[in-house]
């Protein structure tokens, strides 16, 4: 209920101030489970990605965002309460699995489940590479997979930047459903895994236009903090 009350809230003020503009919204069903596999640019996604669709969109969150105290912990853990956001450890080992059972519990829900497969923010606007959890849940499933394609919020939204630009207008582009029931059956075997995951990062790039980087953003980031210490270090 919280869900609708925020984005009916949100929703016109959002279009007021930004104008966002969508594509291919009719490419996600009506109803029945749905994997929306999307890229990842900004904050913002978390407003914009959902806002065209009359269905509600669950994503999976780290759990931090919802053990937060006093005010600021309740705004937050109110904020992505709001905009579908469900609790998961993912800090790596049993708690990735614990993930996928989550997302699978959503989709066997019939619900519309929205993935990251980068796993967290570009930190250059580039798409990288995807992580393999969301061709499990695509197999395990057997939903389809949507790619979701987050357009202009990168620049609208850097990483860091705590208030949106003005003047730049965020799109979202839903594209064809992905087709895997050839690999039913093969959700252990890790090429597979990662065939599927790189086909929906092809999509995904495909439809969103990013520069494609054959490297996880988590590495990067760090690369990128390693090299900007170096700098400061070699300027000090």
């Amino acid at each position: 209920m919280f869900y609708w009350v925020v984005k009916a809230i949100l929703k016109p003020i959002l279009h007021l101030v930004f104008r966002p503009w969508t594509e291919g919204a009719k490419n996600v069903p009506d109803e029945g489970p749905v994997i929306l596999a999307g890229n990842h640019l900004s904050f913002a996604d978390h407003f914009f990605g959902p806002l065209q669709l009359p269905r509600k969109v669950i994503s999976l969150g780290k759990a931090e965002y919802f053990t937060g105290r006093g005010i600021k912990g309740l705004l937050v853990r109110a904020f992505f309460t709001g905009v579908g956001t469900v609790p998961v450890d993912r800090s790596g080992g049993k708690a990735s699995e614990a993930a996928l059972r989550t997302g699978l519990r959503v989709l066997g829900e019939g619900e519309i489940l929205g993935i990251y497969p980068e796993g967290t923010r570009s930190p250059d606007g580039r798409l990288y590479k995807g992580k393999t959890g969301v061709a499990r849940l695509a197999l395990e499933s057997r939903a389809p997979v949507i790619p979701w394609a987050m357009v202009n919020t990168f620049e609208m939204m850097p990483p860091g930047r705590l208030l949106p630009r003005l003047g730049i207008r965020p799109g979202v582009k839903f594209g064809k459903p992905l087709d895997f029931s050839r690999y039913y059956g093969m959700e252990e075997d890790r090429l597979v895994l990662r065939a599927v995951t790189d086909e929906i990062m092809y999509a995904l790039m495909e439809l969103s236009g990013q520069e494609y980087v054959d490297k996880y953003a988590t590495s990067a980031k760090v690369e990128m903090a390693r090299a900007a210490r170096q700098a400061a270090a070699g300027g000090s």
